[in-house]
Parts: structure tokens; C-alpha cells; sequence
């Protein structure tokens, strides 16, 4: 009910980004909002962490390793994994992270429960880290102008919230999957402009958000959530021009034909349908640009 009561008033305010943070705010709840705003205002513990990163995952066991390494070789200190009843190695692959402390495991069953592990998270650890990332698996943050992604952050603490552009990745013509990572086989990419890369994942100062607004955006206590080059935004994602030349999340939607196959059979996380159809393979399968 609270999510039905949050549309119909939000669906009310004129303005798309104020809706938007409108309806993030009714669906946490104004009673919780007014009491997590007390709290963090009377909170002056320092973050164990700067950069963590938070997903849920289903079956994605065989490309844990990669995705770890990369993000932990940009300075992600931590990890928060959601597991949404897989039934492959993806335990196995993530116990020696879980062992050292650099992961820590959630196993996370039903059914359209994305949106409820990430407010699980931010409800967690909003004051364990200074920033957390809201990814999936085949999602890399790639800092072009920066080493790392907290060298890039450092510029952004005045904001709640940093909204970076995808860069969508297609098969490259590979019918079935092959031995190496991701990046090494997946070279080929949409044109910069794809309106597909208008898409947002956030990187958010949990102590400064309610809770997220699907997977892209996030309901801010205060203040505008930013662009990658610093600008406060005004419009919905959907409405600016993709940026890459800063920070980008390479976005492997599709890797190989086989490989999609087995990623339609398994479901999302997110719910929004059982079984993606053909036609998501052919609308992300592009391939203009090689990577040199």
C-alpha cells in the first residue's frame, strides 16, 4: 500500500525530478524520514570505508572474481552482496572474499526484490561508508581522468548523490561464451550518443538519501545529485546527453548469445519480467566502436 499511496501523490507534482525525489521519500515513509533525519543529524561517527559497493545477484557466479578484482583494483573497499536464490558457484567463488572481510554475504530470496536489498543496504550501513555504489554484475565503474573511482569521488563530497552514465557493450558477433573475462573478450561498443547510454547508475553518500528510486536514481534528503562533471542536475536522466569522457560504467548487457540465453532463463532480480525477450539481445547487441 505504501508503494500505491506513493505514486498517486507523487503522480500529482508537475515537475519530473521533484516527483521523482517525491516519491522516493513517500515510499520510505515521512514518519521514517523525519526520524532518519534526526538521527543523522545527531551521528558524527567517522566511515570505516570510502567507497563500498552494493548488488544483488543471481547466478552470477563465474563472473564474481572478475568484477571484484576490477572494483577492488579502483578502490572499492567493500562489498555488500545481495544473493537472490542462486543455484550456482556463486557461494564457492565468494567464500575466500567473504573469509578475508572484503565481502559481506546476504543470502536474499523472492521475487522483484531489488529495490528492497538496496534500501536493506542503505538502512545497514549508512554510516559504515562514505559512498556506496549501486551496480550489478555486469556493471564496471571505468575512471577515464582519474586512477581510481574515490580519486574521482573526492571532487563530489558536497553532493548526496553522483549519477554516472552506462557505455553499452554488445556481443561483438560471439555466438558462444569463451574462456577469458569480460573485458578481455567484449571490445565493441554502441556509439557514445545511444540514447540506451542515457541510462544512470548512482554512486550515493548514504547518509544523505532515503532510499533509491528504482535502480538509477536516488530520493535525496538535501540537495541536487550531480553529473559526472560536477553539474547539480535538473533533468531526469532520460532527458541529458550521455557523458563518458570522465567516468563511465561499461555495461555488458548481452556478452555472447549462449551467455544471454542463460541470463534469460535465470530471471532478474529487479522483476520488472520473468524472461527477457529476444528483442532485449537485439537492442543491446551493439557493436560500433572497438575499444583500441
Amino acid at each position: 500500500m505504501k508503494k500505491v499511496y506513493a505514486e498517486i501523490i507523487a503522480g500529482i507534482i508537475p515537475f519530473k525530478m521533484a516527483r521523482n525525489r517525491w516519491r522516493g521519500i513517500l515510499r520510505y515513509g515521512p514518519l521514517n524520514a523525519i526520524k532518519l533525519i534526526h538521527k543523522l543529524h545527531n551521528e558524527h561517527a567517522q566511515p570505516r570505508f570510502y567507497l563500498a559497493v552494493c548488488a544483488i545477484a543471481k547466478n552470477e557466479g563465474p563472473y564474481f572474481k572478475e568484477w571484484i578484482e576490477w572494483h577492488k583494483s579502483k578502490g572499492v573497499e567493500k562489498f555488500y552482496i545481495y544473493d537472490n536464490e542462486s543455484s550456482d558457484c556463486t557461494k564457492e567463488v565468494l567464500d575466500p572474499y567473504i573469509k578475508s572481510g572484503i565481502v559481506e554475504y546476504t543470502y536474499f530470496p523472492g521475487y522483484k526484490v531489488q529495490l528492497t536489498a538496496y534500501d536493506d543496504c542503505l538502512k545497514k550501513h549508512r554510516i559504515d561508508t562514505r559512498w556506496i555504489a549501486l551496480i550489478d554484475l555486469d556493471e564496471f565503474i571505468v575512471p577515464i581522468k582519474d586512477k581510481t573511482i574515490p580519486d574521482f569521488l573526492h571532487r563530489f563530497e558536497p553532493f548526496p548523490a553522483v549519477e554516472i552514465n552506462w557505455l553499452v557493450y554488445g556481443s561483438g558477433g560471439a555466438k558462444k561464451k569463451t574462456p577469458g573475462t569480460m573485458m578481455e573478450r567484449f571490445k565493441q561498443h554502441s556509439q557514445y550518443c545511444n540514447i540506451l547510454n542515457r541510462h544512470v547508475k548512482s554512486i550515493v553518500n548514504p547518509r544523505r538519501v532515503f532510499t533509491m528510486i528504482g535502480c538509477h536514481e536516488a530520493a535525496r534528503i538535501s540537495g541536487r545529485a550531480a553529473d559526472s562533471h560536477g553539474n547539480p542536475i535538473k533533468k531526469n536522466f532520460r532527458d541529458r546527453e550521455p557523458q563518458q569522457d570522465i567516468i563511465r560504467i561499461n555495461h555488458y548487457a548481452v556478452k555472447s548469445f549462449e551467455e544471454f540465453l542463460d541470463k534469460q532463463a535465470k530471471g532478474r532480480a529487479a522483476g520488472r519480467t520473468r524472461m527477457l525477450k529476444l528483442d532485449y539481445f537485439h537492442r543491446f547487441d551493439l557493436n560500433d566502436i572497438e575499444d583500441d
